[in-house]
């Protein structure tokens, strides 16, 4: 039993994005109870924790904070929806004003049944804004249905329009808050603070992921490990050891996690996981588990339940079917869209690169596209007209990889094709290969004929879709990522696409093409 305080513990950022940890000054004994405090893995016969009895941590104020900025977001898109409205289809009764109201009231209802408040969706995947749309499809139906009655005739128009632009401003709102969240995050706020437990080789894996994507919201704290004296190989990427499986309550009492990651390991399996679990309940300290398929979507997995064992089912892939036709509908329509309403535009910039250098404005190049099929790839031309012979010359300066030549100050660059080039706009006639069905909005990097004459068994997976106008690559470095890293990022997207997938990638190239981040 604990009977001391136990020490409380700052943290200090170091160059992996671990959280180092000082003592500072002592603090209250812990809530836990001290059946459960000095092992992971109780011995037999120690009293069974009841859950009901025991006090649940505070969650974090940035937590609360942030959810009561949503409800409010949504609240806000509700009555400015309404507002909208009442504004485009002229005065309405007292009967629509008050039902205006009320709808504005059920809608965060609405989205709090279906889950979008929940934490777990805060600031990953696409599921939140899913069960957004799902949220607007139900409100729409029960609109239309309800909209016959006679006795809301007169608010027809107010029902059927006010919903969907209700659907719309939240999207709005949600992605907004989401950004803000995001940014916060690579600042090393609105985290969560959690231990790892597993392997040496898993533990440090996962630090480099969570390095990666500082928006995940996961900052290391530490790390418990089978064997805490030999970890020689954590303690030098700089992740502190806080002790052995059987010492994970301790140490998260200790250090005040909010959460425990157990990577995928025999050490962790079965009765482990289980009765870690089962400590855990009624702390309000999050338990998550790799288990061990890190690139594989969630919508490709299901629990699979059997008598002795549940199995995790992996579902393959899938490169046709409805969802694909939707995506070819969409991809052509919008590219209809947009170089409708981007001709000036396109042509301000044709005028643009004719004027200050000589030679063509568009840059036709081959690549490869779905299932190996050659086509002729548009962009406007940033470069001078003769830099492809100038290339040899400049290989020793290559900031890029031994595929692709990449050089911050190329001076084949022109200055035009300099600003084109930030703002990602010359890959606007792309716009063009998508209409003509060559690439998509969203895929893998579109790919030269002599990369593909390189490509092993799992390269060769990028060609089982079109490639793509942005993509994974695009949103998480650009030229800043090694020609490994593109590579796992382009078949992650082939392996686990979707059309929420690319919802979050789309506003993600929004936000970087805005940064400029990685173009050159």
């Amino acid at each position: 039993m604990r009977t001391g305080y136990s020490p409380h513990l700052v943290a200090a950022d170091d160059d992996l994005g671990v959280r180092r940890l000082a003592q500072l000054r002592p603090v209250p004994p812990s809530v836990r109870p001290p059946a459960i405090a000095g092992a992971a893995d109780p011995a037999p016969g120690r009293p069974v924790y009841d859950p009901y009895g025991a006090r649940r941590r505070r969650s974090p104020e940035w937590l609360i904070n942030y959810t009561a900025a949503l409800v409010m977001g949504d609240v806000i898109a509700a009555v400015a929806a309404a507002c909208l409205t009442v504004a485009l289809t002229g005065p309405v009764s007292v009967r629509g004003q008050w039902l205006a109201a009320a709808g504005a009231l059920a809608w965060p209802v609405l989205l709090m049944l279906l889950g979008t408040f929940a934490e777990r969706r805060h600031g990953t995947g696409a599921d939140e804004y899913r069960r957004v749309g799902i949220a607007g499809v139900i409100a729409t139906a029960v609109a239309a249905y309800a909209a016959h009655f006679p006795a809301l005739a007169g608010v027809h128009d107010l029902l059927l329009l006010g919903v969907p632009t209700a659907t719309v401003l939240t999207l709005v709102s949600r992605v907004l808050s989401r950004w803000r969240l995001h940014a916060a995050r690579r600042r090393g706020h609105m985290t969560k603070q959690v231990v790892l437990v597993g392997r040496d080789v898993a533990v440090l894996d996962l630090v480099r992921r969570l390095r990666r994507d500082p928006t995940a919201g996961l900052q290391v704290l530490g790390a418990c490990v089978p064997r805490p004296g030999d970890a020689t190989d954590l303690r030098h990427h700089g992740i502190p050891v806080l002790g052995g499986l059987h010492e994970v309550m301790r140490v998260l009492d200790d250090v005040h996690a909010d959460a425990v990651v157990v990577a995928s390991a025999s050490e962790t399996a079965g009765r482990y996981l289980r009765e870690l679990a089962w400590q855990l309940e009624g702390t309000n300290i999050e338990l998550l588990a790799s288990p061990g398929l890190i690139e594989v979507a969630p919508n490709r997995l299901q629990i699979r339940p059997t008598i002795s064992l549940p199995l995790l089912h992996v579902r393959e892939p899938r490169f046709r079917g409805h969802r694909h036709l939707v995506k070819t509908a969409l991809d052509r329509l919008a590219a209809t869209v947009l170089l409708l309403l981007g001709a000036p535009l396109f042509l301000a910039l044709v005028v643009a690169i004719r004027v200050t250098s000589r030679g063509p404005a568009f840059y036709r190049q081959r690549r490869i596209g779905k299932r190996g099929r050659p086509f002729d790839m548009l962009k406007f031309r940033s470069m001078v007209v003769d830099a492809e012979s100038a290339l040899d010359s400049l290989l020793v300066f290559n900031e890029g990889n031994a595929v692709l030549f990449k050089m911050r100050r190329d001076p084949r660059v022109t200055a035009v094709g300099r600003f084109l080039r930030r703002y990602s706009l010359d890959e606007l006639p792309q716009l063009i290969n998508i209409l003509k069905g060559d690439m998509s909005f969203v895929g893998p990097r579109p790919a030269l004929a002599r990369e593909v004459t390189r490509y092993g068994a799992d390269m060769q997976r990028r060609l089982l879709v079109k490639p793509g106008l942005t993509g994974l690559w695009q949103v998480s470095g650009r030229s800043n990522l090694s020609w490994d890293e593109a590579v796992e990022l382009d078949i992650r997207y082939v392996e686990n696409w979707s059309l929420g997938l690319d919802l979050v990638i789309l506003l993600r190239t929004v936000r970087a093409v805005l940064r400029s981040h990685g173009a050159y």
